[in-house]
């Protein structure tokens, strides 16, 4: 990946939050990684290390407490009104469980185009139109605009959240736990959907998975993260044999099942 542009890097973030009785903790730590134009950078560890904090971050739904954030060379970590939500076009993102992140009383169409009508001027007829070709590019059926979330799959509604992050063709999307509430077949249809769409599009992932197997397979680059700080890099088909204890530590908690003899 060494020869490609590299699209984000981090150089040593930090997050500390201040609790109610005014206590410290850190939320992530001296946090550096890059980003490459086409690749999928696997972000993994246990509940609680550190990753949404990290990219939440990113994003700047959490201002930085020290370090700094670089997109295509510019240093974006303490953008601040007008400045951050034009940068919001350029990096999107995936959440767990788009149930809690949609509108529910918003059809699929509408919730797709907000960010659309958010950025630009478009007419009804021209967002219905983007948002029947968005679901039709995440497989899915064009009469499914007129729906209401609570009408759809999980796997649907995932789908849709991948439409809508899409809109605004931005050149990394961040997946946070975008498979995690999904069953296992439906997991491997939308990680076949994210690969196609990065082949036809060029888009970057960020992609945060507690599934080792799925990570690998997606990945062309994982960081390990542990109580808030990356303990290792390797290459997605290489996490296998990863050496450092605590990545050790991850592989042997997954289980196996193995038929009676």
């Amino acid at each position: 990946m060494s020869d490609k542009e590299i699209l984000l890097s981090t150089d040593k973030i930090c997050k500390v939050f201040t609790k109610n009785d005014g206590t410290k903790f850190t939320g992530c730590k001296d946090v550096s990684l890059q980003l490459y134009r086409g690749e999928t950078l696997g972000l993994v560890g246990e509940s609680g290390c550190g990753k949404s904090t990290f990219v939440r971050t990113i994003m700047g739904l959490h201002p930085a407490t020290s370090g700094h954030i670089y997109f295509k060379g510019e240093e974006i970590t303490t953008l601040a009104g007008e400045k951050r939500r034009q940068m919001a076009k350029h990096i999107q993102m995936i959440f767990q469980d788009p149930a809690t992140a949609f509108n529910p009383k918003m059809r699929i169409r509408d919730i797709i185009c907000e960010p659309l009508r958010n950025f630009a001027k478009v007419s009804d007829k021209e967002a219905e139109a983007r948002a029947v070709d968005l679901l039709q590019q995440v497989e899915l059926a064009p009469e499914i605009a007129l729906r209401y979330p609570h009408e759809l799959s999980g796997g649907q509604r995932q789908r849709v959240g991948i439409a809508r992050a899409l809109i605004l063709e931005p050149e990394i999307i961040i997946c946070d736990e975008a498979t995690s509430a999904l069953d296992v077949s439906v997991q491997d249809s939308i990680a076949k959907l994210l690969a196609r769409i990065q082949k036809e599009r060029g888009v970057s992932y960020i992609f945060i998975c507690h599934d080792l197997a799925l990570v690998s397979l997606i990945s062309h680059r994982v960081a390990v993260m542990q109580n808030g700080s990356i303990v290792e890099e390797l290459a997605g088909d290489k996490i296998m044999s990863a050496k450092h204890p605590y990545t050790r530590k991850l592989l042997d908690s997954v289980f196996t099942v193995q038929g009676n003899k």
